[in-house]
């Protein structure tokens, strides 16, 4: 089956959103522009590494530019989105790999998020090369300012997630869990 691209310029929106409860959340990436809405699927890991990584390559490029480029150094308020996400949100893939890039000509960030693709032999080729027969794959080019908007809602979304545990550091359940702390009595 041929490769679908999902390509926004400059998305309206450009947000990490999820659906569920903490604990049983499902994450996605969701990407919208005149009319036009694309949602992948994604895990939260996922959703923390892209967020870091966007505030480090932002602040790299703002670093190497000696402060000349128009990224902000922190997320405007003024175009803070706290939306949930838009409707309908039907999933277009699960996704496996990510790559961000820099265009210091145009100073857009490039996030690209592919689909996971099942089989390890089709792996280790298919995510390299940008051929119709390729996994799936959104592409997302956005602004400095839009860029710090988007990490800065990625990171409040995985730290509104369950409280950790004092003791061990993993996710308190409402029920409390086995804390490997405390010799698997309950918490």
């Amino acid at each position: 089956m041929p490769r679908q691209v999902y390509f926004y310029d400059q998305p309206e929106r450009f947000v990490a959103g999820t659906v569920g409860e903490p604990g049983s959340r499902a994450f996605y990436l969701q990407a919208s522009a005149r009319g036009r809405i694309t949602s992948v699927l994604l895990e939260k890991a996922q959703v923390a590494a892209l967020a870091e990584r966007v505030e480090e390559v932002l602040d790299e490029a703002l670093r190497r530019s000696h402060g000349s480029s128009a990224i902000p150094a922190v997320a405007p308020a003024e175009l803070l989105d706290s939306a949930p996400l838009d409707l309908p949100l039907e999933q277009e893939f699960r996704v496996g790999t990510m790559a961000l890039a820099w265009d210091s000509v145009d100073e857009r960030l490039v996030v690209e998020a592919q689909a996971l693709v099942e089989d390890a032999e089709e792996d280790e080729n298919a995510l390299y090369e940008d051929d119709e027969n390729g996994p799936d794959m959104l592409r997302v080019r956005l602004t400095g300012a839009m860029a710090r908007v988007f990490a800065k809602r990625a990171l409040d979304l995985v730290a509104a997630g369950r409280k950790p545990c004092p003791f061990c550091n993993l996710p308190l359940d409402p029920e409390g869990h086995l804390c490997p702390r405390a010799n698997g009595y309950r918490r």
